[in-house]
């Protein structure tokens, strides 16, 4: 389940920063305004553009994905590497140096 979970959000973030990067800024539509070529809204002016509404689809995937992954390996899982109990170390006596020596 996690790595297809993991394979989604890497998909989702390579398409996201793909979308980022196709969109134009918004100073590009400035000529729009004095008649030099259309805006960006392929329909029509109702709140946003396409490709606005497409990253804001993928940003909510990414986030899910990202929520889900970080639930699933926040959780504590049954096995664990260290053990619920340490014993303390066995003490040895040293081998001091006698002061003949």
């Amino acid at each position: 389940m996690t790595s297809i979970l993991i394979g989604l959000h890497i998909i989702v973030s390579i398409a996201m920063i793909v979308i980022v990067l196709l969109q134009m800024g918004k100073g590009a539509q400035a000529g729009a305004s004095f008649g030099a070529g259309g805006s960006q809204a392929m329909f029509g002016a109702t709140g946003g553009n396409f490709m606005s509404k497409v990253t804001v689809a993928v940003a909510v995937i990414f986030m899910l994905t990202s929520l889900t992954l970080a639930y699933f390996y926040g959780s504590p899982s049954s096995q664990t590497v260290m053990p619920s109990s340490v014993a303390a170390p066995a003490t040895t006596p040293a081998n001091a140096p006698t002061p003949d020596q």
